[in-house]
């Protein structure tokens, strides 16, 4: 592999060989529903927690990224995930009973795109086989950094609904599936929010961050990618980025960009606020509708850009601000 700036652009043949995204029901009321590998109508999934139904969602994820792949378990070298609870349990609990090298993650909901980059940079390296996978569960979330789903708060505009979902991806050294042409690791960028409620302005600046100088590194403009991806910025994230790119940048991604938090819900229908949120957002829109458009060469090529929040329910209480961070991937069907 070589470094072009902060950029890493592979020589050998690193492609997703297999991958899934499963959600919760409200997100299966969605527009993306037809493209989800599975959809769980009792968001509990038959467990005594919502903690444990996120495990148990990621595990599902993984074993169906696994099969399609068309290997074991016992073919992966390693396993890299996370999620948003303290410790990462969610992905812990969930990859257990696996009996895989696991490598934990976090990088708030910017996770799917960090885990996957590393598998590719590992699978790069030498490693055979990689499994990249993350979730996030609405109720699981809100208890952790707002308030139990009893309490009824209001939401402001600005805030967004953390999505019930995970999504897996096996990464391998092959000359088939989708190729992972480049990666790029973020940099912390904290520009002063400390809105709890308004994650979109703590992501943004790092999301521009992030494509403006993977840009830059690789001498290319927004329309040379079929899609810029972002993970879960929302509306109102969204706009601001559009902003910061045109006015420190003068760049124009807006026709070419979408965001997965925009994507898997109806604003005007599902009363979302701004969009969605959560690890699980990224994943599960990247791992099943992005993938199948890749695969039916409806996409050419798609820089996919997870954002996250690094924020911690303490951070928060302590009138801490919130950083942000991207992390970016690079994919391209063959020919």
């Amino acid at each position: 592999m070589k470094k072009l700036g902060k950029t890493v652009v592979f020589d050998n043949k690193v492609a997703i060989i297999g991958s899934a995204g499963v959600v919760g029901k409200k997100e299966g009321e969605g527009p993306l529903a037809n493209d989800f590998d599975e959809i769980f109508e009792d968001t509990t999934l038959g467990q005594e927690s919502f903690e444990l139904s996120e495990s148990a969602m990621l595990a599902k994820a993984v074993t169906r990224a696994v099969k399609k792949a068309g290997i074991s378990f016992d073919d992966v070298d390693f396993s890299l995930c996370g999620d948003l609870l303290d410790q990462c349990v969610g992905s812990a609990f969930a990859m257990k009973d696996f009996q895989m090298p696991v490598i934990g993650m976090y990088g708030a909901c910017s996770t799917m795109a960090l885990s996957l980059a590393s598998a590719s940079m590992l699978v790069e390296m030498g490693a055979k086989y990689c499994v990249a996978a993350t979730s996030s569960h609405f109720a699981s979330s809100e208890r952790q950094f707002r308030f139990p789903l009893e309490y009824g708060g209001q939401r402001p505009p600005s805030a967004q609904w953390t999505v019930t979902g995970a999504g897996s991806a096996v990464v391998g050294n092959s000359e088939k599936g989708i190729m992972v042409k480049a990666v790029h690791i973020g940099t912390i960028t904290d520009l002063g929010i400390k809105d709890a409620n308004n994650m979109g302005a703590a992501m943004a600046p790092a999301a521009k961050r992030t494509i403006c100088t993977f840009l830059n590194d690789t001498q290319t403009k927004p329309e040379d990618y079929d899609l810029i991806l972002t993970g879960d910025l929302g509306f109102v994230g969204s706009e601001l980025l559009y902003e910061l790119c045109a006015k420190e940048n003068k760049i124009n991604i807006k026709p070419n960009h979408k965001d997965c938090g925009l994507m898997i819900y109806d604003l005007d229908g599902q009363d979302v606020n701004s969009g969605g949120s959560g690890c699980g957002c990224s994943a599960s829109v990247l791992c099943s509708h992005i993938m199948k458009r890749l695969e039916k060469r409806e996409l050419r090529n798609c820089l996919f850009v997870a954002t996250g929040a690094l924020m911690s329910p303490t951070s928060t209480k302590q009138g801490q601000t919130i950083p942000g961070i991207a992390h970016a991937v690079l994919l391209e069907a063959q020919n």
